[in-house]
Order: C-alpha cells, then sequence, then structure tokens
C-alpha cells in the first residue's frame, strides 16, 4: 500500500540556548513579554512535517509520495529527498514564493520556542488529490500541517474519492476553529496527536474524548518519555513505552519519525502491536541526531530496540518487512550525514 504525505515542506533553522527559557520569564509580567535569546549553535537543515515524515517512510522502503508545496530553491531538496526514496512529482512548485522556513530556538529542558513562515506553502490548496491519486496506487492520505485551506481541501478530497486518511493537525490546531478541527478529524482511520495536542483539540473541537474516538478509527497519543497512547472507542486504551536514548540530542522531527515508522508498519500490514514500537524506535533515532533528516535506518538496530522494550513477538512481526525492503550494507542503510 501506497502512502501519499500530504503537508509543509521547509528548511529548519535550528538553534541551542544554554540555559533554561523558564528562568526568564518573570511572574507577573508576562503579559509583556519581550525576550531575545543568545544562542550558542545554529544548524540549517531540510525539514517540513511532510517532508520529515516522507523521507522516514523513503528510508522504509515505502516510495512515498510527498504532496506539498515549495519555491524555486527546491532543487537540491528535491534531489535530497529522491536519493532517499521519496516520490517528489506532485510537489507544485511556485514561480514567486521561497520554500517555507521553520526557526526553532531549543533550551536545555528540551522545551522549544518556534516560528514558521508559510512562504510557498500558501499555495498547497491548489493541489488537487484527484489528480494526484488519480493512478490508484495510493491506499493512505496523511494529511499533516499545511496551510489550513489545503488541510480542509485534502481531507474533503479524501471523502469525496472513498481514500482513507490519517489526521495529523499538530500545531495548525491553534489556528483552526471549532468546525475546521471536526472536518480535519471526523472519518480518519487514524488520529496523531501528543498531550499537548490532545487537549487542544478537545478543546477546539468542543467534542469528548469519547466523541472524538466515535468519529475515528483510532487515536494515538505521543507522550514523550511516557510513550504512546492508543486508544479506539469501545475498547480499553492500551500504552506503549518509549525506546530509550543512548543521549538525546534533538527533539525536532521526533513525532515525525513516529508517523513514518508506524505507517510504513501499517502499509505491511502490521498490527498495531509491532506498528506503535517500530514508530518509538525510529523516533528515538532521531532524537539521538541533530536535524530531522540526519539520521540512518539499521534493521538490526531498530528491531534490537524494539525487542528491548517490546519483546522479541513485536520484533517478529517487523523483522521479514524491514529485511525485505530496508537493503542493509554492514548495518547502515541511506546514510543521511552533512548537507549537500
Amino acid at each position: 500500500m501506497r502512502i501519499a504525505v500530504t503537508g509543509s515542506i521547509a528548511t529548519d533553522h535550528l538553534a541551542t540556548f544554554p540555559g533554561r527559557f523558564t528562568d526568564q520569564l518573570i511572574e507577573g509580567r508576562l503579559d509583556h513579554v519581550s525576550l531575545s535569546f543568545l544562542v550558542d549553535e545554529l544548524h540549517v537543515r531540510r525539514g517540513g512535517t511532510a517532508a520529515n515524515i516522507a523521507f522516514g517512510l523513503g528510508l522504509l522502503g515505502t516510495a512515498p509520495l510527498l504532496v506539498g508545496a515549495v519555491g524555486p530553491d527546491f532543487d537540491g531538496y528535491r534531489t535530497w529527498l529522491e536519493e532517499h526514496d521519496v516520490d517528489t512529482a506532485q510537489v507544485r512548485v511556485s514561480r514567486t514564493r521561497p520554500t517555507a522556513r521553520f526557526m526553532c530556538t531549543t533550551d536545555e529542558d528540551h522545551n522549544q520556542i518556534a516560528s514558521f513562515y508559510a512562504g510557498a506553502m500558501a499555495e498547497a490548496s491548489l493541489i488537487d488529490l484527484d489528480r494526484v491519486c488519480a493512478d490508484g496506487s495510493v491506499g493512505l492520505v496523511l494529511v499533516s500541517p499545511n496551510d489550513p485551506e489545503a488541510m480542509l481541501r485534502h481531507t474533503e478530497q479524501c471523502r469525496e474519492l472513498g481514500l482513507p486518511f490519517a489526521a495529523d493537525p499538530s500545531q495548525q490546531l491553534a489556528r483552526l476553529g471549532r468546525e475546521e478541527v471536526r472536518r480535519l478529524v471526523n472519518g480518519a482511520r487514524w488520529l496523531f496527536t501528543n498531550e499537548y495536542e490532545a487537549a487542544l483539540l478537545l478543546e477546539r473541537s468542543g467534542w469528548t474524548r469519547e466523541e472524538v474516538l466515535g468519529r475515528v478509527g483510532a487515536w494515538i497519543t505521543t507522550r514523550g518519555a511516557d510513550g504512546v497512547l492508543v486508544a479506539a472507542f469501545g475498547t480499553r486504551p492500551e500504552v506503549f513505552r518509549a525506546v530509550p536514548a543512548a543521549g538525546a540530542v534533538d527533539p525536532t522531527g521526533v513525532g515525525d519519525a513516529f508517523r513514518a515508522g508506524f505507517l510504513a508498519a501499517y502499509s505491511w500490514g502490521v498490527p498495531v502491536r509491532g506498528a506503535v514500537p517500530l514508530g518509538c524506535a525510529l523516533a528515538t533515532t532521531v532524537l539521538e541526531a541533530v536535524g530531522p533528516q540526519q539520521y540512518e535506518v539499521s534493521p538490526p538496530d531498530l528491531l534490537r530496540r524494539v525487542g528491548a522494550v517490546h519483546g522479541d513477538r513485536a520484533a517478529a512481526l517487523l523483522a521479514p518487512h524491514l529485511a525485505a525492503r530496508v537493503p542493509a550494507a554492514d548495518g547502515r542503510v541511506f546514510a543521511a550525514g552533512d548537507e549537500r
């Protein structure tokens, strides 16, 4: 089953602040905040939610279809993605606007303050999923953070075309009204949020948790070091432990990697009890690197991580698919190191 990933494609400007943001906030003065942080490091990396997820899916051998809007500065990025088995044929190139920019500063507690410039992403709503999916190869569409009008249009088109879709509204929840949130969520095969976004989704939608569960196939909530919660209507929620990191370096793109690992396993027909552990293992791999596309995929390492936390049965569900779809040489595949 092929997956189409719609959403943002951006360049990430990632800075590190050698302190705590909370130490700079003055109680009683939060109504007027004017702060500037002197950062120690700056890394410019390829990013964007859809591109990060597609990159991970590509590393896992699923040949995803990336759907988004970029600027004329995309050529080098396009080459990078295609080298990692991402199909960029349906990426729209704006004539006038640059590729989006994500600017994020992370403190020593891994708290983040970020800004996002949409640029060419504002044209994503012009992309027609009916044309993109015309060959019938797409079995699932992930609607990830994007221009809100594009998210709504692509979700509605999935319903019209009878295409299963996964909803991942993430940071765009802050910009969406009640009816917009409901339209994005209703009928999703999978709903992805983190804990904060889960609370915000309930507040914005006006639905109770049970009402949300009654409208989606399953709701997957990532909870950082506390693992992942999978809930479905009428069943007891299932908790999956996080895969511990050898050393946390940068949390940017960790959630995107989880989605890539989970959806890759889903596309292989692996059940949730195997798909969630793969998502957790890939997320930890990204946490140990700087930047959302600066990591390597090693099937033996992923299986070792899954087996150590989730048991040999979970690893056994994944092993034949990783062996068949991720070509390995010395346990290293598709090294994503220095910028090109």
